[in-house]
């Protein structure tokens, strides 16, 4: 089942690593997405921004745009490296920061839900293939959407994007949660309208409870976080706008300047879709990894078993018990998993303690409060730099870190309340945290 012995080892010592992808660069599986079809999505998503500048104020300024930030980070390069070893140039992408959601699952999020419910009201007449999407919102829409049920199991923040979006167009809307999801994020979703549906035992669990409710009910759509294209393709059209950016900001992307991603990984959706996108662009010159917490490492398990069957992290003796809430997550997607075969560099591991630190390091030299998993990407770069596994891959590839470009991908925090994050840097600074 597994490729060594030794990497089992390893991941059952919960101590952090880093994995490198022995498959990165092979063809893609025969069904995998196309370049037209995450076209598709950044066209769905540019032809309703109209729509949701109309439905969320916050979206005013931006006119309907659902983007973040690319930030420069050198205050955090300069405490978290060292000067007489250039590592190139850092940049935080701010999801955590995204509109409405305040999170990077509102990318995959609103598209699934715009999906639908562009597909009903084109079946029923409302409107055409290139109709003003703001009729999406008017009072007949709203009559035939109200007759229809979104569900979803979540962690959080999926459900938080899926929630309010399906809740604002005037969709029914059913998040289930287990118990030990933030109670916070429960409340939230409450307040806007979504029915909270608990269930003991973990994301899996919740997920289970979701589709069994679509199954059991007339007009009912589940989101699967575990195997939904129009999540992934969502994701995916953020590409785009990070080279975008990227090139505003003087950045190119080539041979001689690799570009580097470190993303948050959980059940694989968001980062294996940035990843896709990413690749679909800058081919062999973006190298992305991704960082998962030492208790749920599933993506790791499951590529490092191959991907003929599943394999979650209860099946190697681990726990899945983490404080990064939106990465413990037992088992990888089963339609992320055979892409990230080919595309991902590679993967390490983070403690909960790393976590804190982080965060500490983050708000001290950036003024910028995540969530615990929303940093999870940050000791990438030290990663490529300072470990045996980085530098063997760095000469593989024969790269240059003295002229690359580092984002550091921050998926959550700005929906935090204020005396959560007052909790995150007490714990920061616990005896036995180091504080970086």
């Amino acid at each position: 089942m597994f490729e060594s012995n030794d990497l089992l080892s390893e991941l059952r010592s919960r101590q952090p690593l880093l994995w490198l992808n022995p498959d990165a660069g092979c063809p893609l599986p025969a069904n995998a997405p196309t370049a037209d079809q995450i076209t598709e999505a950044e066209n769905r998503l540019a032809r309703c921004e109209p729509l949701m500048a109309q439905l969320f104020p916050e979206l005013h300024a931006s006119a309907g745009k659902v983007e973040s930030a690319l930030v420069p980070a050198d205050r955090l390069q300069s405490a978290l490296t060292d000067p007489g070893k250039p590592q190139g140039t850092w940049f935080i992408k701010r999801d955590d920061a995204l509109p409405v959601a305040g999170s990077i699952k509102a990318r995959g999020g609103f598209h699934e839900v715009l999906a639908l419910a562009e597909s009903i009201a084109i079946e029923q007449g409302l409107v055409d293939a290139t109709g003003d999407r703001r009729l999406l919102a008017s009072p007949s829409a709203r009559a035939l959407f109200a007759q229809h049920t979104v569900t979803v199991g979540s962690t959080g923040n999926l459900g938080l994007s899926i929630g309010v979006m399906a809740a604002a167009l005037g969709f029914k809307a059913v998040v289930h949660m287990s118990t030990d999801a933030k109670l916070w994020k429960k409340e939230r979703l409450r307040q806007r309208g979504v029915q909270v549906v608990e269930h003991e035992g973990d994301y899996a669990q919740a997920v289970a409870g979701g589709r069994a409710q679509a199954l059991a009910m007339p007009r009912c759509h589940f989101v699967d976080d575990e195997g939904s294209l129009m999540l992934f393709l969502g994701y995916a059209a953020a590409a785009r706008h990070l080279a975008k950016q990227l090139a505003e900001a003087g950045r190119h992307v080539d041979a001689e300047h690799p570009l580097f991603v470190y993303i948050p990984c959980g059940v694989g959706g968001a980062p294996g879709g940035i990843t896709y996108g990413l690749t679909a662009l800058f081919g062999p010159h973006v190298h992305c990894f991704f960082a998962e917490p030492v208790a749920s490492p599933c993506m790791l398990v499951q590529l490092a078993a191959g991907c003929a069957e599943p394999v979650s992290v209860y099946d190697i003796g681990l726990d899945n018990r983490t404080e990064a809430d939106g990465l413990a997550v037992g088992q990888a997607s089963y339609l992320v998993s055979p892409l990230m075969a080919t595309q991902v560099a590679g993967i390490f591991t983070v403690s909960d303690d790393d976590l804190y630190t982080q965060l500490h390091v983050v708000k001290r030299t950036m003024k910028i409060e995540l969530e615990p998993s929303a940093v999870a990407g940050v000791g990438g770069p030290a990663w490529l730099s300072e470990s045996a596994a980085g530098r063997d891959y760095l000469r593989a590839h024969n790269l240059d870190l003295s002229t690359a470009t580092h984002v550091i991908w921050t998926t959550g925090g700005s929906l935090v309340p204020p005396e959560e994050h007052r909790r995150f840097q007490a714990r920061a600074k616990a005896p036995g945290v180091s504080h970086g």
